[in-house]
Order: C-alpha cells, then structure tokens, then sequence
C-alpha cells in the first residue's frame, strides 16, 4: 500500500468518517506560506495550520532551534526535574502576560482542562464549594470533555454528547461588532453573575473574537465589565487566548484591547510558531499562591510530554522572533488589505456579513451548505482555505506577502460569486 493508501483505509482525520467522505489533499511539502501537493501543485496557505504557523513554514532560526535541541536533550520527564528551555520559555510568558505562575502543557484543549480544574482547586482551597463555569453563547474552547463542557451547548460541534457533559451556565454573547452596544448583554451577565456567583468557579471566554462558534468581533467593553464582576463576585477571569494570542488580533493578547488582566490565561496555536504541539497556562500569583498554600497542596495535573525540551526550544525562538519583527505593522498592513479586499463581498446575495480584524478575515455565508463547494473551488485555483458551516474566512501567517494576501481574499469572493453563478 502506498502512503496514501494507508491513510484512506485506516487514518481517522479530524472532524471527519472513515473512510473520509471528503477529499483528502497529499501535502508533500511547506514552504513559507506555500503547501506543495504531490500532484506538483501549489496552494498559498490562508489557514496558517489551524492559526499556528504565525511565521510561515520553514524559518531558518526555528529551525535551527530544534536540531540544536534535538543533540542536546530532545525530551525529559518534568516531574522532580528541571530544564533550561523551560525557565526561559516560562520568564518570557510571564513578561509577555503579566502574571506569574506558568503551567506547560500538551494542547490547548489540555491548557483550557487544566484551567478548569485549576480554578476548582482554587475556590476549594479557600473553602468555597464552587463546580460550576459561566461562559458565553457560541463559546468554543477546545474538544476535550472538560473544554466541551464550557463550549456552547446549543451552537457548538459538541452539542451531540449532551447529558454526559458537566452541566454550566451560560449567557448571551456580546453582539457583533467591535463598537457594539452591549448594555442588553452586559446586563444579563449582573444577572448571571448575582443568581449564580455562590456556584461559579470561574468565568471562561475567547477575548474580542469567539472563534470557532462563529468568528465573532465583539466589543472590548463588554470584557471591562466582565472584570469588574468577577472581581465584585470572586470568580475567578479565564482569558482563553489559544487563537487570539500572539499577535492575532493587533495585540500581544486580545485581553489588551481591554487593558484588563485575568487571572488565568490559556495559551497554545501560535506559542511554537507551528512547529510542535504545545500549550501553557498562566496564572496570577494569587492563583497559586492559595492553592499551593492551602490543604490540597498541588496542582493536579501532570502530562506526560509536559515541557517538552523541543517544544521549548521552538516556542523560545518564535517568541524572539516575533518580538524582534516587526509583527504590529505587519498585522496591521494585513487587518488594511482585509479590509480593502473583502469590500467586494459585501454586495453579494449569499453573504450575511463580512469582519475582520488584525490577521483575521471573515465572510459569514447566508447558509451552511456551501463550505466544501467554497473549499473545491479555493483549491482549484491556488489557495488553501478550510470553510466550516457559514464562515469562509482566514487567518494568515504574519510573513505573508501582498500579493498573496490579496489573492487568498480575491478567491474567497469569487468563489462565492461563482455560487451565485451557479444559482441563476
């Protein structure tokens, strides 16, 4: 059997059957922000790895990191051990962050469990009996059974596994719009926050952009109020910044455009430049001061790859690479080009809405049938793109140049418009 053999007949691909009922692309190489098919073509890369690969494909100084790495010590166990390339990624996140104490992990589903339990042991420790998560409508924060449980009942992909979920309480999403009027929502968040505080553990959202619910710009206002509440109440703020983080939306962190601070930050995608999997959570010392000072002790929690030197080493490189580019005007160049670019779709009948921000661009379809359509006719002519539901969007490396920007945009609306075509 050949490789692709193989991956039809037993490689479960995400969000997918087996055997796929979608087509499979062969990927043989990466460059920059090129994918090289084995069929000899070329796709420029509008997804960045699912929002990783902030740098493009193939740096030479992440490169060099990890065979550096990889003679030195490729990995080690983190319990009762130390290593270098930890301490220095965890200074780094603390200076970047603001906070204090630095958990590493595997994923970013991983990170958003272990801030769940986290904020648990947080409120137990200080003698309080608080299990339950508030969190917002067209929430998603990752695929594990902890992160589903905070992820959108009614809106999100994990809607299927119902009951068996933990049950949490969740309000109304801030409206669309970065200037939105919010005081409907913020009002239902008092309300939440005063019928529920004497149960809720922690508040969890996606700053400024909800991702995969729907890709949704809201307000930075809306997450002023929501720290003034869980401070009021002593719920405990998680900031998941698994997508938002480094540099996505303009900002370091979205919590930025706020100027808040959480008392727990998720962090993943973007952490390694796409190089390995990796994630963290950061907290405030109060965090884990209480607990560590406490009856319980530990955090508990303890991933086997957790720190992983190479993972590590990569995740250090894209840090300074990142904070020696300059990655602010690059993304504001992008947010400028998506602005310009996705004019074009404003007009036409199947579109709803357009969006964006930093290296975000989003048009959201009026129905929810047209994504792999959309998808076969990016790929045809040259981009890469990977539509779910009604979105058609993409977010890019922070290297990509101009020309090709405007290419992955100009795709997007003609895609759309040979729909239309098609429809007359």
């Amino acid at each position: 059997m050949t490789w692709l053999e193989i991956d039809k007949e037993h490689v479960w691909h995400p969000y997918n059957s087996l055997p796929s009922k979608t087509k499979i692309l062969p990927v043989v190489s990466t460059n920059k922000t090129s994918i090289f098919l084995q069929t000899g073509e070329e796709l420029i890369d509008g997804m960045s790895s699912w929002w990783s690969a902030i740098h493009g494909y193939n740096h030479p100084k992440l490169n060099v990191a990890l065979k550096k790495q990889v003679e030195i010590m490729p990995h080690i166990m983190f319990g009762g051990l130390a290593h270098e390339q930890s301490s220095l990624l965890s200074q780094k996140l603390v200076n970047l962050t603001g906070l204090h104490s630095v958990f590493l992990c595997d994923s970013g589903s991983v990170s958003v469990e272990v801030a769940l339990k986290t904020a648990i042991l947080y409120q137990k420790a200080k003698g309080l009996k608080k299990y339950k998560f508030l969190a917002l409508e067209h929430a998603y924060h990752g695929d594990t059974l902890g992160a589903m449980s905070v992820c959108d009942p009614q809106n999100s992909m994990h809607s299927i596994y119902g009951s068996y979920l933990s049950e949490n309480i969740f309000v109304k999403a801030p409206k669309l719009g970065f200037l939105a009027d919010n005081n409907e929502e913020i009002k239902a968040l008092e309300e939440a926050f005063e019928k529920h505080h004497e149960e809720i553990a922690a508040f969890i959202v996606e700053p400024i952009v909800q991702g995969a619910g729907g890709m949704r710009i809201y307000n930075p206002e809306y997450l002023k109020k929501a720290r003034e509440l869980c401070t009021k109440y002593d719920v405990l703020l998680i900031a998941d910044e698994i997508a938002t983080g480094f540099g996505h939306t303009g900002k370091m962190f979205a919590v930025e455009h706020s100027n808040i601070k959480p008392d727990i930050m998720t962090i993943g995608k973007g952490l390694t430049g796409g190089y390995m999997t990796m994630a963290a959570m950061v907290t405030s010392r109060s965090v884990s001061k209480v607990i560590s000072n406490s009856e319980i002790g530990v955090l508990m929690h303890g991933p086997t790859f957790m720190a992983n030197p190479l993972a590590c080493s990569v995740a250090n490189a894209s840090i300074d690479l990142l904070l020696e580019s300059n990655w602010q005007d690059n993304v504001k160049n992008i947010e400028n080009i998506f602005i310009q670019e996705l004019q074009n779709a404003k007009d036409l009948k199947f579109v709803k809405d357009v969006r964006n921000i930093g290296v975000i661009g989003v048009i959201e379809l009026i129905d929810d049938c047209y994504a792999q359509k959309v998808q076969d006719y990016c790929v045809k002519n040259g981009v890469w793109l990977r539509p779910f539901g009604k979105l058609v969007y993409s977010i890019v490396a922070y290297t990509i140049n101009e020309n090709n920007l405007r290419k992955i945009v100009r795709t997007m609306v003609d895609a759309i418009k040979s729909l239309e075509k098609e429809d007359e």
